[in-house]
């Protein structure tokens, strides 16, 4: 398999080829999947990933209090000026839930959610915050209209497509009116972002559908969202863009073959960034 991009220097090619084989894998049974079986696998899948991938990525970073800290710094500026002492805030796949601690010292309730329990035995747990682990469609546990903002944070594209809208419109029922639902996910004019990226032009490892402003924003508006913000974030910093401006660069960009596109996009679009308000 000849590679479309540089390795990192801390992996080799015989480690970044097996975790593509083992992540197209499970993909693939994923996308065949219906949504009873989809459950089952997502239970599990993860382990299996790990156990066959001992030295994937997110075990190196869990390991790192170094590499921890500084991820959660970038994504508390995300959510920060979004939230104070009276706001009730909810995090769809935490993780090892060292964010939501964070966050928890400035907001006056605080739920992770999540399809695993993946703490630290050793944190310690803020008595303002809950672990709400669901199976990945119900959550019978938050009450309609009662949360202020949500978080996800490189989540979207692990859905998926079937499931996505069925995300959003979880997110849209929990949501009190006027709430905020923050989250990143990759764009897939400048990825593919997962192990793909070394291999091919398009996500076939986890990420089962890299999604565009057009598309979220149309998914946004049969939900019943009554407003979208569109943000350019990328290399540390943010900006705020009109949707239109999203919506130009990705009309042009569909003009040209994919090996070219991701060059311009890494500059256009690095990444989708957006504030769904209710």
């Amino acid at each position: 398999m000849n590679l479309k991009k540089k390795l990192p220097p801390n992996r080799s090619y015989k480690q970044i080829k097996n975790q593509y084989l083992v992540e197209k894998s499970i993909a693939e049974r994923l996308k065949k999947a219906d949504r009873q079986e989809r459950k089952r696998i997502f239970e599990t899948m993860y382990d299996e990933l790990f156990e066959q991938v001992p030295d994937h990525p997110r075990l190196t970073r869990r390991n790192s209090d170094q590499l921890t800290l500084k991820a959660n710094e970038e994504k508390f500026s995300l959510v920060n000026k979004y939230v104070d002492k009276s706001t009730v805030f909810l995090e769809f796949a935490p993780g090892d839930c060292r964010l939501s601690f964070k966050v928890a010292k400035h907001v006056k309730k605080i739920f992770g959610v999540d399809i695993s329990d993946q703490r630290n035995p050793k944190d310690s747990v803020p008595e303002n915050f809950k672990l709400i682990v669901y199976d990945g469609y119900n959550l019978n546990e938050i009450e309609s209209n009662s949360i202020d903002v949500v978080f996800s944070d490189q989540l979207i594209e692990h859905f998926h497509p079937e499931d996505t809208k069925l995300h959003f419109e979880l997110v849209h029922r929990i949501l009190k009116n006027g709430g905020k639902y923050i989250f990143r996910t990759p764009h897939p004019h400048s990825g593919p972002h997962d192990i793909s990226k070394y291999f091919c032009h398009e996500a076939k490892g986890f990420h089962l559908k890299e999604w565009t402003y057009t598309e979220i924003n149309n998914m946004l508006q049969d939900i019943g969202y009554k407003g979208f913000r569109t943000f350019w974030h990328g290399g540390g910093f943010t900006f705020r863009m009109p949707y239109i401006y999203f919506r130009i660069c990705e009309k042009f960009l569909e003009l040209f073959p994919k090996r070219y596109i991701k060059k311009v996009a890494k500059f256009l679009i690095p990444s989708l960034y957006g504030v769904a308000v209710k």
